[in-house]
């Protein structure tokens, strides 16, 4: 792989490319819609990709931490820690005028937005770029869309994984590599409108039972079509083993997760999501596996392993790669 030389950066840049970017990670006490942030971390970098300045903080999410063991915050850390409302001015100054860039950026974005709904504000952003997809359209040979994987193709030393401050570096080392390349190549820029929430409700309505929610009420992620997975499927779950790609996923019922987001976290993880239940489906994830909808009944008659949200959330966490990937 080749980068442009310093010395021809400025006259190569493409003109339309943004002017600034904000590389942003935060840690969250879940996935679900009424989690809230624990921590978050910024690097600044300018056009070109080079790091300006960097920020981070604790936020107290007035409720319990949630995967402590994921991101090492505590009760009693976080006891301390300022508000979301208290640190909103200073993390908006950070991402004014700039393009936000994070692995998976539909999903941090999405918790961004929730919380200066919460406080009664708007987050400054306009544009995201979701590096997974960067690197999609790179073409970059990597095993997974992990960010560990992004990191060892650059070479970049990983620390303190699930550390906001440490992802967002490890993120900005390797962002900057990244757009060079695609400089290079001509190529456009994956750059997806943010749309902010503007108002938010502390209670949302209970689900109908059987009734799967619609999460575009306050959408701001465009509906569209998941191109087809490119990974064969390598058959059913195993319990108490990992997750491979090209695996068949479907679901059912209700999800604490927004529907879209987690099937989203799937497909970028290499997972194919199904529609409907058969003999070729991997896995069925549901909730309420006793409930007789026609998915979880064919998955019982097939023989198909069903998972509920929370074992699938973990599950994701280290999906293994393709057979000969």
């Amino acid at each position: 792989m080749t980068m442009l030389d310093d010395r021809t950066t400025a006259a190569a840049w493409p003109a339309a490319y943004p002017q600034g970017y904000a590389v942003v990670d935060v840690e969250t006490t879940g996935l679900a819609r009424d989690d809230r942030i624990v921590s978050a971390a910024v690097y600044r970098l300018d056009t070109h990709g080079d790091v300006e300045d960097h920020w981070y903080t604790l936020v107290n999410p007035e409720r319990d931490p949630g995967p402590v063991w994921i991101h090492g915050l505590t009760s009693d850390v976080l006891a301390g820690a300022p508000l979301f409302a208290d640190i909103a001015a200073a993390f908006a100054e950070r991402l004014e005028g700039r393009v936000l860039v994070a692995h998976n950026a539909a999903f941090d974005w999405s918790m961004i937005a929730r919380e200066y709904a919460r406080a009664e504000r708007t987050a400054p952003v306009r544009q995201r770029l979701c590096t997974i997809a960067l690197s999609k359209e790179l073409a970059l040979p990597l095993p997974n869309l992990k960010l560990e994987s992004l990191a060892a193709h650059f070479g970049v030393v990983q620390q303190r994984a699930h550390n906001a401050l440490d992802d967002a570096r490890v993120l900005a080392e390797a962002f900057r590599p990244s757009l060079h390349t695609a400089a290079e190549r001509g190529v456009r820029l994956p750059l997806l409108e943010c749309r902010p929430l503007t108002e938010w409700s502390a209670a949302p309505a209970a689900p109908r039972v059987g009734h799967q929610a619609s999460y575009r009420q306050n959408s701001w992620r465009p509906s569209r079509k998941r191109p087809a997975c490119p990974y064969p499927n390598p058959g059913r779950y195993e319990v108490d083993k990992p997750l491979k790609q090209g695996m068949r996923v479907a679901f059912s019922g209700d999800t604490s997760v927004e529907r879209e987001l987690l099937e989203d976290r799937a497909v970028e993880a290499g997972l194919h999501v199904a529609t409907s239940v058969s003999r070729l489906t991997s896995l069925l994830v549901t909730n309420d596996p006793d409930a007789d909808t026609s998915k979880t009944v064919k998955a019982k008659s097939f023989g198909t392993p069903i998972v509920d949200e929370a074992a699938f959330t973990q599950l994701l966490r280290d999906v293994a790669p393709a057979d000969g990937g």
